[in-house]
């Protein structure tokens, strides 16, 4: 018997008809007298005018206590006799409400669990229980406590009550039997087997995903960190070629028009139930998928905006090892097995069903991108399918950008957001991090910020988390001196990983094998190459002994075998990892891409790298071939994306903008070459080839894009409008110098498109650089941080301002006040979850307020404050709970539409 899980297994369905008996109705006028009512007068069984008689009670009591058991399931029923005593001490202690001397605000005040031990009390206390057994006890423990949990929100209903004394109260206890009526949505009756091996389970993800690795730390310390401190919550921005102009869009502080603006990913997640997500090689993609699962598996402080979480269970989901046998995608039942979960045989028959059919379910389906372009719309139509057939699921998929289309699942259901790069702030969070994880010298960190901000080709590819972890591990191991771009920051890491660190650090044995840097770069090439090749991120380890018995064919000078060689790989080399049994794959994908193009190169199978070029996976091959080339194979891998683009129209935007791509890491090419490509693209991005449908292709296109952007100067409106979008959009510090061509101009779409860009840089950087010269006149700027809000006050404020987001609103004390005309605020949950109440006595210094809106405001809302604001002319409420203090507001048009109370 599990009496704890009695209190969740009934609904507020079952228990508030019988809780209501116990009272008599508002008819009655108990709530309509200015001060609350004592307890004893609103109850139904005693008075002149009773309706419930001492055994209706007790009829209330049994299917109470009748009901609860019924829930816990018939595995372990309480015995008969117990039954009838857990009714009888029910009861009785249900029969002591009408001797509480307390009113029902001082009832609800109490809380239930006080009441629950005050009414147990007046009715006999441990005298009541004396001959109950262990197990019923508790069962009338609980039963009790959720009866009393009842009876407060019912003196919280009565009329006007609500309104005029317990507010937040009242909101507590609906958001407490809100979650205990998605606890039992979520946690239907299971059987003991369901929920031990859901323990262990989730023990096991704890354990298999709470670890990331962490290169460049030595091996006598640790190699791995734990997933709490290296988690890096990162920036998302919903897409918005998914979204179309809405009512309001012609005023621009409207708060219910959708505008794209930079969230957390924790708030994304929070708020929409299935996700498309996309993001770069190294954005922390995977990572995320781990946080998610670890999180959702250890069920612990779960507040705010991981409330969502509660209850579900993580199934995590790698396409490129569910995909490896060849065998289809899986069904639930074979969700852990495909995955490569140790403990998949385990699971009770029907167990995943049961929990996708409760909408338990969080399913992260990790890596579109790292299966065969010709397999993705089977994925596609597995994802619907299983979407369909189990609604109410938590979803997140991954996806490298360029590999599916644009709303490749918006007809599921599916939102689309992309993974933003790491701003500076969180750059110089994860280095402190990452030296804090090596135990290394905070001088050190310091060190390499410094570094970061002064050297912007070293600050260019400090981008997302594995880049970062590279230039950490390196800026260590050579001690301050880091190479400049991309080609020589992975060769210095090879040289890290594969040659210096074993040597360094004595873990040779003796008679053990030993192999120099650049046997082992061949071998580990021809890995990349075959996976690439072949459309995978992750092959069998038969595959690859094969592979490299024919690699050795040429290196007679390693006299071992092709599996001792593997093993040596495997173990040693830091590159390579077995993600699940009898499988191998690389620690990263874009160590496969820069091995995969060298091996490429060094074989000449230039066309095979032409002909393969519009084929997402291998677009960064392309452009690392190009780095790994010499001069005549660069000229002959552009001519090819050139002819191939000028011949093949339905991918001449994507052959053209690759070439030009190609261009970062092409060190030395002939001036015709070069100029050339330069033509293409700069015909692709002349104002009469700039549309809104090639924009998208020009932002993923990457920096190289930036250099060929028209400036203002003859420039139509619109088009220097999207010209804004699409250097926002790829969003490096590049970007700024591009954005600042267009501070000035007159144009109120281009004016606008600037302040939102505001997220997607350093807050200080672009306010100085971008936002201080844009003409305010018509413009609503938008703050969305605490950096944000101080550098808008450096500049001396502006006529409209909207605020949203994790904005410390406490700060607005130090705004300067006198420049606000129109203000919009738009709160969000507080750490716990919930809504507080509002507080606009900070807006009392507004002397030139004329217009204020706000936006959701699930709490009390006092306009009181406001008063003192000669100047105010409308309010406006989107989505309040409760407002007082209307009548205060002397000339002032209110609008409450969506006001509860």
């Amino acid at each position: 018997m599990d009496p704890a899980q009695l209190g969740v297994r009934l609904a507020s369905s079952v228990i508030v008809p019988l809780v209501k008996k116990l009272f008599v109705s508002n008819s009655f006028g108990a709530g309509l007298v200015d001060k609350p009512v004592r307890v004893s007068a609103l109850v139904s069984f005693r008075g002149e005018k009773r309706t419930l008689t001492d055994a209706d009670l007790r009829k209330i009591a049994a299917e109470i206590v009748r009901r609860a058991v019924r829930a816990a399931g018939p595995h372990d029923p309480l015995l008969q006799d117990e039954e009838l005593a857990v009714v009888d001490a029910l009861a009785l202690t249900l029969h002591s409400i009408g001797d509480l001397d307390l009113d029902d605000l001082q009832a609800v005040q109490l809380g239930y669990e006080n009441l629950a031990n005050n009414l147990y009390a007046v009715a006999g206390g441990p005298e009541l229980l004396k001959y109950l057994s262990e197990d019923a006890v508790r069962v009338y423990s609980d039963v009790l406590r959720l009866a009393c949990l009842h009876i407060l929100n019912f003196f919280t209903q009565r009329s006007h009550f609500v309104a005029r004394t317990l507010v937040e109260q009242s909101r507590q206890l609906d958001t407490l039997i809100s979650a205990v009526d998605l606890l039992i949505e979520r946690a239907p009756s299971r059987t003991a087997e369901d929920a031990y091996f859901e323990e262990r389970y989730c023990s096991y993800i704890d354990k298999k995903y709470g670890r990331l690795t962490i290169y460049g730390i030595d091996l006598n310390e640790s190699s791995e960190w734990l997933l709490d401190a290296a988690y890096l919550g990162l920036g998302v921005m919903e897409s918005e070629h998914q979204h179309v102009a809405g009512p309001g869009k012609a005023d621009p502080l409207r708060v219910e028009a959708w505008r794209p603006q930079r969230q957390s990913v924790e708030q994304a997640l929070a708020t929409k139930p299935a996700i498309l997500l996309r993001g770069a090689a190294g954005s922390g993609k995977t990572t995320l998928v781990q946080w998610l699962a670890v999180t959702a598996a250890r069920q612990a402080d779960l507040r705010g905006q991981l409330a969502y979480l509660f209850g579900l269970v993580p199934f995590v989901l790698p396409l490129r090892t569910i995909t490896r046998e060849g065998n289809g995608l899986p069904s639930p039942e074979d969700f852990l097995r495909a995955a490569g979960c140790l403990i998949a045989g385990a699971a009770p028959h029907g167990w995943a069903d049961r929990v996708l059919t409760s909408r338990r379910g969080l399913l992260l389906v990790d890596g579109i991108d790292e299966i065969p372009a010709e397999e993705r719309e089977q994925a596609r139509a597995w994802l619907r399918d299983l979407y369909e057939a189990f609604p109410g699921n938590r979803w997140l998929v991954t996806s490298r950008p360029s590999a599916v289309r644009e709303n490749w699942l918006l007809e599921e259901g599916f939102l689309e957001y992309d993974l933003m790069s790491m701003s500076r702030s969180e750059v110089e969070i994860f280095v402190k991090r990452w030296h804090s994880a090596a135990r290394a010298d905070d001088l050190l960190a310091n060190a390499l910020i410094r570094a970061l901000r002064t050297k912007k080709d070293l600050g260019r590819l400090a981008v997302n988390p594995l880049m970062c972890g590279l230039i950490c591990a390196l800026h260590r191991e050579r001690r301050g001196f880091l190479p400049l771009g991309r080609k020589d920051l992975y060769e210095a890491a090879l040289s890290m990983l594969l040659e210096r660190r074993d040597r360094e650090r004595s873990m040779h044995r003796p008679g053990g094998l030993i192999l120099p840097k650049e046997p082992q770069v061949q071998l580990l090439q021809k890995l990349a190459y075959w996976m690439i090749r072949n459309g995978r991120s992750e092959m069998r380890k038969a595959d690859a002994i094969v592979v490299l018995a024919d690699a050795l064919l040429a290196m007679p000078y390693i006299e071992d075998s092709p599996e001792s060689v593997f093993r040596h790989l495997l173990l040693r080399s830091g590159l390579l990892r077995e993600p699940v049994l009898g499988a191998v794959d690389f620690v990263h994908r874009t160590f496969q891409d820069y091995l995969g193009a060298k091996a490429a190169i060094e074989s000449r199978d230039i066309p095979a790298l032409i002909g393969s070029a519009d084929r997402d996976q291998w677009e960064d091959v392309v452009r690392l071939s190009v780095a790994h080339a010499r001069m005549d194979e660069r000229s002959e891998i552009l001519e090819g994306l050139l002819f191939r683009g000028e011949n093949e129209p339905e991918i001449r935007t994507r052959m053209y903008l690759l070439a030009a791509a190609c261009l970062e890491h092409a060190t030395e090419l002939p001036v015709d070459d070069r100029r050339e490509v330069e033509e293409r693209a700069q015909a692709l991005i002349s104002p009469e080839a700039l549309s809104a449908s090639n924009a998208y292709e020009l932002v993923q296109a990457g920096p190289v894009v930036l250099e060929f952007l028209p400036g203002p100067d003859q420039l139509d409106d619109p088009t220097a409008a999207l010209v804004v979008k699409i250097a926002s959009e790829i969003g490096t510090d590049g970007a700024i110098g591009v954005l600042t061509q267009f501070r000035h101009h007159p144009a109120l779409e281009v004016r606008g498109n600037l302040v939102e860009a505001w997220p997607r840089f350093d807050a200080e950087e672009y306010a100085t650089e971008v936002i201080g010269h844009v003409n305010p006149q018509g413009v609503k700027f938008s703050v969305q941080s605490d950096s944000e809000l101080e550098a808008m006050a450096k500049l001396g404020g502006r006529s409209r301002v909207e605020i949203r987001g994790n904005v410390n609103l406490e700060r607005l004390s130090d705004f300067p006040n006198d420049a606000v005309t129109e203000l919009a605020i738009t709160w969000e949950h507080q750490d716990d979850g919930s809504f507080a109440d509002i507080d606009l006595s900070g807006l009392q210094n507004f002397r030139r307020l004329e217009r204020l809106v706000l936006a959701p405001c699930h709490g009390l809302v006092d306009l009181e404050p406001l008063s003192v604001i000669e100047s105010l002319r409308e309010v406006v409420i989107r989505e309040a709970s409760f407002v007082r203090g209307l009548e205060k507001l002397k000339g002032v048009e209110v609008d409450c539409a969506g006001v509860y109370g």
